[in-house]
Order: structure tokens, then sequence, then C-alpha cells
């Protein structure tokens, strides 16, 4: 393991190394499922995501960071393409307003599965290990295989239903226009005769990378906009465990708070006769007050050479401890020695874990319902700006205030999905829909660029600090929500003077001759609906 000092870096490597392989991969996964179809995609990436979760898990079990690291970049290989591959699913078998809906109900799914990791997860490592949290992650991951082979043979059996009905349909129709009837017996029809889609404008070829340049500025902004305000969501969940433990949970104790005996344990099987080593303040007061959200005093020093099979090490020597070199996973730290700062830091973390899951559990709860509402509201622009503003808000109330962070989680988990229920929609508004799946690729790696980068920033970030993220870290996110709402501005100056076809609902320009033109009307029929 690295030094402790070095711990934020490689932790945040771990997201960073998920989202390096996606800022490639979308141009091209579009591509891939139009050459060998989406179910087959769907397993392959779920098969890649497996590997990178074996990968993971082993790699913590051996304590080998190389390891870990390289199975999340191969976790990242699946877990962003399998995206492109549902999308595609997704837009094959619903349409109209049936389709912003699926993709709701999709989403809704994903956030619970989000809300469930970060509520059980802190509970598995606590009661057992985190490498066994890892590997029920494994055991996961191994169902979500199991689940792509069956949507695949679904997708296969209705694929084949939906020919026959079509074929059937082909031979009526023209049956009706010749006014003839129809004989009975089986039905022979040349299938390269039919035609399966809506609309004969629509080009069969694959898109090109070049297409890019065909993009208008409108598709720049709205990318510009992912990034953003994905950026100020997606990491501050990586980091939030932390942040809320550091702000509300697992507060530092007062600087004037001391042990009786600062070069003794504190709590655990070390402490032998009923001994106790209490903290008291300057004044004599027993501290520190609120036990509920302070962590205890840990020793300033220890000596102790004798061992214990259970042990990780054979002495433990510290001539300054800090919270850094305190290893609950260590039988020492958490049974003999410091068994109450080990035991309170379980309970803050849970409790964390829970906390965090606020902003997923709204977003599931949200999104069909917001989707449904922006097919008939529209205001797809102006809601692109609210959301920022209120994530400005949000990061604000955290850097700055000690309260309750409930309330701005709350309203971070609303401006997370009315931004995802009008973003991803937006995209086939303002391109051709041939490029519609090339779009959604760009837009992806835009994304993932941010999520690339932005870890890495708050690690280094957190390192100057003195390992604190209060306010800078708070600072970061604050920096991206007021840049988004800049981009949100600017998507509805240019969406009123193009017509205000994303304000409207139906995603048509209005009739004006003014207006100036862009890209023709589409729908979704492709991409990674990621959020």
């Amino acid at each position: 393991m690295p030094p402790s000092n070095k711990f934020e870096i490689h932790f945040n490597l771990l997201y960073s190394l998920y989202s390096l392989p996606n800022v490639i991969l979308p141009f091209f996964g579009g591509n891939i499922v139009d050459r060998i179809g989406a179910p087959i995609c769907l397993i392959a990436f779920a098969s890649l995501g497996f590997l990178g979760q074996l990968l993971f898990a082993i790699g913590t079990s051996a304590k080998s960071w190389g390891l870990m690291l390289f199975g999340r970049f191969v976790y990242g290989l699946g877990g962003e393409s399998i995206c492109v591959a549902q999308s595609a699913l997704l837009s094959r078998w619903f349409e109209g307003g049936e389709l912003a809906l699926s993709f709701g109900v999709a989403l809704s799914v994903s956030r619970l599965g989000s809300v469930f990791n970060n509520m059980i997860s802190p509970a598995l490592a606590n009661s057992s290990s985190t490498p066994s949290a890892l590997w029920v992650g494994f055991g996961v991951n191994a169902v979500t295989v199991l689940l792509a082979l069956a949507i695949a043979y679904i997708d296969k059996k209705a694929s084949a239903k939906c020919k026959e009905d079509n074929q059937t349909t082909e031979i009526l129709t023209q049956a009706l226009l010749d006014r003839e009837e129809i004989e009975e017996g089986p039905l022979q029809v040349d299938s390269k005769d039919i035609s399966f889609s809506d609309d004969d404008t629509v080009s069969t070829g694959v898109p090109h990378l070049s297409d890019v340049k065909r993009f208008g500025s409108m598709f720049w902004l709205l990318s510009l906009s992912c990034l953003v305000v994905y950026g100020c969501v997606l990491p501050f969940n990586n980091v939030a465990s932390g942040l809320l433990l550091e702000r509300n949970y697992f507060t530092p104790p007062p600087a004037d708070c001391h042990l009786t005996f600062p070069d003794q344990c504190t709590s655990g099987s070390l402490m032998v006769d009923g001994k106790t080593n209490p903290s008291f303040d300057t004044d004599g007061n027993v501290c520190p007050a609120d036990k509920s959200t302070t962590a205890p005093v840990l020793p300033t020093s220890l000596n102790i050479t004798t061992t214990e099979s259970s042990w990780k090490k054979t002495h433990y020597v510290f001539e300054s401890v800090t919270a850094t070199d305190v290893d609950c996973g260590d039988k020492f730290w958490s049974d003999a020695c410091t068994k109450d700062y080990c035991d309170a830091q379980k309970r803050a973390t849970e409790k964390a874990g829970r906390i965090m899951s606020i902003p997923y559990f709204i977003s599931a709860g949200l999104s069909p319902l917001l989707g449904f509402v922006v097919d008939n509201i529209g205001n797809r622009a102006i809601i692109a700006s609210i959301a920022p503003l209120m994530l400005t808000a949000v990061h604000i109330q955290l850097a700055t205030r000690s309260s309750s962070p409930v309330l701005p989680l709350i309203g971070q988990g609303i401006a997370y999905s009315l931004f995802a229920s009008v973003l991803w929609p937006s995209v086939p508004l303002v391109v051709e829909k041939k490029l519609t799946g090339t779009a959604f690729g760009v837009i992806t790696v835009v994304q993932n660029i941010g999520l690339v980068l932005l870890p890495l920033i708050i690690a280094a970030v957190y390192n100057h600090d003195g390992n604190r993220y209060i306010p800078n870290v708070e600072y970061v996110f604050i920096t991206c929500a007021v840049f988004g709402l800049i981009v949100g501005v600017l998507i509805n100056v240019l969406d009123c003077r193009t017509g205000n076809r994303l304000n409207n609902p139906s995603g048509e320009p209005d009739d004006d001759d003014n207006s100036e033109p862009v890209s023709q009307i589409v729908t979704m029929d492709d991409g990674c609906f990621i959020s």
C-alpha cells in the first residue's frame, strides 16, 4: 500500500482509470453496436465488467494497488460502453412517448443500484472486511452477465416474431393495393424486399469520426454543459463519504481535548484491570462533548512491541499518531488499542453512506416522472440553466456552513434529475438523425474527460490542504456549477436565436422566418444515455 499521504491520489485514480477508456471508446461504441448487434455487445461489455471486478477484488485482497488500478481500467472498458448497447436496445423496442419513459425507468433502476451500493457496502466492509464487500460486487457482476444472456435470448425471439408480423403486414398491404385476394397457405416473401425503417431517408451507413465537424454550436454547448454539471455531481459522490465524515459525522476533536495518558491506548483488550484513559479539556470537562459526531481522541504516541497473531504488524511504534495511521481493518487498532475510535468510525461511515445516497434515491424516484413532464412542457434549455444554479447553492452551503447536509443533498438530487431529464433527450434535437449515435458518443467522450481530470484535481487539492476536503474541494465543485450556469445561459440565448427548438415541447422550431436553421429534427435511435 502507498504511504498515507498518497492514498487520496491512488483512491481517485481508481475513478480516473475507470473513465479513461471512455475518452476514446464511445467514439466507436455506436459503430460496434451497429456492426455486431446490441445483444452481443451487451454480453461482451457485461463480461468485461465481470472480469474487471474480479481483478479489482483480487487486487484488494492482495493489497496490490497495481492490480486494483488495472482492474478498474478493465471495468471501465465495459462499464460505460454497455450503456451504448442498452440505449440501442431501448431505442429499438420503444418509440415516441414511450422512449423517454423507458430511459427514465432505466435510469431509476441504475440509481437504485447506486443507493444500494452506498448503503450496503459500508455495512459489509465494517461487519466483515473491505475485500468481502468487493467480492459481493463480483457476484452482482456475475448476475449481470446472466441477465445480459437472458436479454439477448428475449431480443432474438422477439425480433423473429416482429419480422414474421412485418412480413404478414407487407403482403396484406400489397394485396389491398393490387385489389387481389390473399390465398390461403404459407407466406413466401423475400426479406430483401421488406424495409423495417420508419424513415426511408435514414442512412444505413456507419457514421465516421469526421462527421463531428458537422455538429453545430448548440451541440458543443450541450457537451460542455454535460462536462461541468456532471463534474460537480459524479466526482462529488466519489468523495462524499469522506467529505461528510469530515464535515458532519466524524469531525476532529477540539484542539484542547487531551487524553489522561497521551502515550497509551484508549480502549480495547490492552486496557487490563478495568483501566481507562478518558479525555478532558483545559477546564477539566470531559470531551468531546458530542460523541455522536466527533471522533474520539487518539494517543499522541505509542510504543507497543508485543504481538498477537491476528495483528498485521509485529510492533506499533509511533512518535506522533495521526488519524491516517489508524487502520481499523487491523485488529490491533479495532480490538486492542483504539476500539472506541474504530467503533465510532464504523458507525459514522455507515451513516454517511446512508446520507450520501439521498441524491441517487431522489433521482431514482423522479427520473421517469421528469422524462414524462419534459416531453409535455419542454423548457429543456431553461431547465439546463436551473440545474447548475441549484448545484451552485448546494455546494456553497456544503462549503461554508456546518449544518445538516440532508437539505443540500436533496437539492443536489433534484438538480441532478432535472439535468439528466433534459440533456440526453436534447442531443437528438440538434444533430442529423444519421449522426445521433456519433453525437452520443462524442458527448460521452467529453463527459469522461471531466471524469478523468476532476478526481485528480480533487486529490491534489485535498493533499495540498493537509488532507482536508472543506472548503477548497467544495470550491472546485462550485466552480464547475457556476461555469455550468454560464453555459446554460448561452444555451438559452442560442436556442432563442434558432427557433426555441429545445424549449418547445415538440422539439420543433417556432414558425419564424427570422430564426436561424440548425440540424433537422430527429428522434433518439442510438447512443449512451449515461447519468
